[in-house]
């Protein structure tokens, strides 16, 4: 787009709580980032959240004096339509199919978690064929934009993306730039005198060396054994002879593999309670929405840093900036693997530091693989690829061999009698699961 017209933005889920933290992003960095039309995009059953985020945005914006254009709409197809930049943030059944998520698994003595385990693939189920009806919208009417993806599982999406479409992509997570922020904070360095090394997959990654203005760091940061806990993770302490050992610092999903008792206790403790994750951030959201509502409020306010999410559109205007100017920064993103981890595949999605061209993310090559964590990485990895293909395909028999073959789950049985039922509870947004007589005929 040429330079005097400024940006298109288009945001999918644009009703989201965390929409007024972007808006906030694209007014502070407006010089670099010269955002003229932001189209904020939600469905039908979301419109009362969007309008209320959409009118906090143009209240934001109208404070701000910069000639940026909120516009708010159900009509994808428009908002996409010659965008430079597409983030999807979206939510497929809403926060009630993430309950069942959570709740459903726990009664088969199974860790019920939104991104983790048999949560996790029926989220990519119903979530994978909506990103890529985006995709077909965006090769469509925005060629060349770049589909920037929040929406979790990030990696499988980001993965099913690179598969099964032609849109340039990268999938995004908050978890990285939250431990820079906090290792800056600790060091009380600025976050580019920060050099962390991360290693895995979304939601499964080791961070292997932490640099401070070039001294390594990693040992005082394993000897911090209680520091790293995330808002929606349970603050469980690792065991300290066990990270030394390890030689890294795993990220806090990987409590629900290397302390899958402790955590499943803590599960069904708390939904005894009536307080599984989904119902909390409900009751979050909502205390955040009637503050939106607020005809008086024109910034962001300061409690929607206690969503699980904070800094997510942090990284996404950082990565916006990079790509638009090619600053060739650093940054933790969701990419093709192309032989970074040479025992994967080279399209399976892996999360690793790349430098942002104004091309694209260019993976950087690892300085230090934990050799333990290579058997960990390929399970999870071919459970998420088997996922993919289930979510494209609609094919039950590939979900059994996903769901059976998740190091969480703990027999053939169980995995069977536990997808039977997530199916039913999410038939409303699988039905071809259950189409017997449409089964093996083309995709409309």
């Amino acid at each position: 787009m040429a330079a005097n017209q400024g940006l298109k933005i288009a945001v999918i889920g644009g009703g989201s709580s965390y929409t007024p933290e972007l808006v906030e992003g694209f007014i502070l960095h407006h010089k670099e980032l010269p955002v003229r039309e932001l189209w904020l995009v939600d469905i039908e059953p979301g419109l009362r959240k969007l309008n209320i985020v959409g009118s906090l945005a143009k209240r934001m914006v109208e404070k701000s004096g910069l000639p940026i254009e909120v516009h708010l709409t159900t009509d994808r197809r428009k908002a996409i339509e010659g965008a430079d930049f597409v983030s999807t943030q979206i939510r497929v059944g809403m926060l009630d199919a993430r309950g069942r998520d959570e709740s459903i698994p726990l009664k088969y003595g199974v860790i019920g978690q939104e991104t983790t385990g048999p949560g996790g693939m029926l989220k990519a189920l119903r979530t994978i064929p909506v990103i890529l009806d985006i995709c077909r919208d965006i090769e469509e009417l925005a060629p060349n934009a770049w589909l920037l993806n929040f929406t979790n599982p990030a990696g499988m999406v980001t993965e099913a993306v690179l598969r099964y479409s032609n849109v340039k992509s990268i999938g995004l997570c908050n978890a990285p730039i939250g431990l820079i922020k906090q290792v800056s904070a600790k060091y009380n360095a600025a976050p580019d005198r920060i050099y962390a090394e991360f290693v895995g997959l979304n939601h499964l990654h080791w961070i292997t060396r932490i640099d401070v203005e070039g001294e390594d760091k990693l040992d005082e940061m394993l000897a911090d054994t209680a520091g790293y806990s995330a808002k929606n993770v349970p603050a469980r302490e690792w065991n300290p002879e066990f990270l030394q050992s390890l030689r890294a610092l795993p990220s806090y999903y990987l409590k629900y593999f290397y302390m899958t008792d402790a955590m499943l206790a803590e599960q069904l403790e708390s939904f005894k309670q009536g307080g599984n994750r989904a119902e909390v951030v409900k009751r979050v959201e909502e205390e955040l929405f009637e503050i939106y509502g607020n005809p008086e409020l024109n910034e962001k306010p300061k409690q929607l840093e206690q969503r699980g999410g904070a800094f997510y559109s942090e990284a996404a205007v950082n990565l916006m900036r990079s790509l638009h100017n090619g600053t060739n920064d650093i940054q933790t993103l969701n990419v093709a693997n192309r032989g970074i981890l040479d025992f994967l595949p080279e399209d399976a999605s892996i999360e690793v530091n790349c430098v942002v061209t104004k091309t694209g993310p260019l993976p950087l090559p690892l300085t230090k693989i934990p050799p333990m964590a290579k058997g960990l990485i390929h399970a999870v990895k071919t459970y998420e690829q088997l996922a993919i293909d289930a979510a494209v395909t609609r094919d039950r028999s590939l979900a059994i061999q996903a769901l059976a073959h998740h190091p969480l789950v703990p027999s053939v049985e169980v995995a069977i009698a536990m997808l039977d039922e997530m199916l039913e509870a999410n038939k409303e947004y699988l039905p071809n699961f259950f189409a017997k007589e449409t089964a093996g005929t083309p995709e409309q």
